[in-house]
């Protein structure tokens, strides 16, 4: 199976990128973290996350660290505030002291770091007594709609996909995995709670472009294809989304949130 590009910090934007604003925002709303902390965004990938904190979460300093050389160039770009800082890193091994921040926070990012258990363990290492470690990730087996339609089409045309579909690949998208790497990192206080955004695209187009980007699982496998077998894929979804009238295409992604504190 060819692996994911996570590279191109402006494909990824107008994938998948968009969406994840809204869910950071309810996300920051839920934590209701005081201002004046120091927080650090693990996987902030091109710095939504970190860029919502900076506009409603009034933090002393964020920094953020993603495995992605690429990414990290692009949020260094687009987020000038100096207040944060980016660096390349690996989740698992933080390039950061013990309790050394006040927030550890992951967008979109647990489900793609190799062992997850470890990079939860991490963020409970670097956090201060008292102070919070939460994330949240798309429910890829059932509530990320822009993708379940994609990987519901793809194994009608090509059975084998299923190996690529992140609803099966990954294990942490649901309450209960969630639930398990916190308690299990020693977080205490495990709250969970679903964050369902509205998507709009204009048309199927709007849709489908995306996917030519080549950022991530599937765009990765779009890539992979012929360019008769693009026209396939790409002819069945206009069949099977959901169209309105005005050929607008109304879904809604379900990210699941969870938060804990790292014992005083």
């Amino acid at each position: 199976m060819t692996h994911p590009v996570w590279a191109d910090g402006r494909a990824y934007e107008a994938y998948v990128g968009r969406w994840s604003r809204p869910v950071a925002r309810e996300f920051l709303r839920w934590l209701a973290v005081p201002p004046g902390r120091r927080w650090l965004d693990v996987g902030c990938g091109t710095g939504a996350l970190t860029s919502t904190v900076l506009a409603l979460g009034d933090p002393r300093h964020v920094s953020g660290v993603d495995s992605s050389p690429g990414f990290v160039a692009y949020a260094r770009a687009a987020v000038r505030d100096e207040r944060a800082a980016f660096q390349v890193g690996d989740a698992r091994a933080l390039p950061l002291p013990d309790r050394c921040v006040d927030v550890v926070v992951s967008g979109l990012a647990v489900n793609f770091v190799p062992e997850p258990a470890r990079a939860v363990a991490e963020f409970a290492r670097v956090v201060r007594p008292g102070g919070v470690a939460a994330a949240y990730v798309w429910d890829y087996a059932g509530g990320m709609a822009l993708l379940r339609h994609f990987w519901d089409a793809a194994a009608l045309l090509d059975p084998a996909v299923a190996e690529r579909d992140e609803g099966r690949r990954f294990a942490v998208c649901d309450p209960d995995s969630l639930r398990g790497l916190w308690t299990d990192a020693g977080l205490t206080a495990v709250a969970l709670r679903p964050v369902d955004v509205p998507m709009v695209f204009a048309d199927v187009d709007d849709y489908w472009t995306p996917f030519l980007g080549g950022q991530g699982p599937a765009p990765s496998y779009v890539a992979s294809l012929t360019a008769p077998q693009r026209t396939r894929l790409r002819d069945l979804l206009a069949a099977r989304l959901p169209v309105a009238p005005d050929g607008s295409i109304r879904l809604t992604a379900r990210a699941w949130a969870v938060r804990g504190a790292a014992p005083a």
